[in-house]
């Protein structure tokens, strides 16, 4: 029909391929997306199963306590050696232990403080930065309590 503009393909505008083009940007960036969605879902993961070790050890090591002070006085006070060595021993009874790449206890008689380093390599962001890795650190406190029983 004369008078009528053309319709059809867009090869007059030279718009021919431009659905193409943004269907793969929108593809990289949905794949970019799940990249950095998976790797902080592994850190996030990660960081949690520390932080359960991390208490778990400081619970442990708060269970050193002074018996012989407590039924003497009633004081309640940790044996900061027995408490750094029971402590110990739950960090490395620990069956999730794949990210922990260190950690300190330190005792006293108040407290048992355990600090628990680890470290998650990227997934599919290591194509963009190859190496790097999320680093944790996470930290439990635990202080002696008589019973209440």
């Amino acid at each position: 029909m004369p008078g009528r503009g053309r319709r059809g393909s867009g090869s007059a505008t030279g718009e021919v391929g431009t659905t193409t083009i943004w269907m793969l940007g929108l593809c990289l960036m949905l794949f970019l997306l799940g990249g950095i969605s998976l790797d902080l879902w592994r850190a996030f993961s990660e960081r949690r199963a520390l932080a359960a070790a991390a208490d778990a050890a400081a619970v442990a090591g708060a269970a050193a306590l002074d018996e012989q002070a407590y039924r003497e006085s009633g004081v309640v006070r940790l044996l900061p050696a027995d408490a750094e060595r029971l402590a110990a021993r739950s960090l490395a009874g620990q069956v999730d232990r794949r990210a922990m790449r260190g950690s300190r206890i330190a005792a006293d008689e108040g407290r048992v403080v355990v600090e628990v380093q680890g470290s998650v390599d990227f997934s599919l962001l290591s194509l963009l930065s190859p190496g790097d890795r999320f680093e944790i650190t996470v930290e439990a406190v635990a202080h002696p309590s008589p019973s209440r029983g």
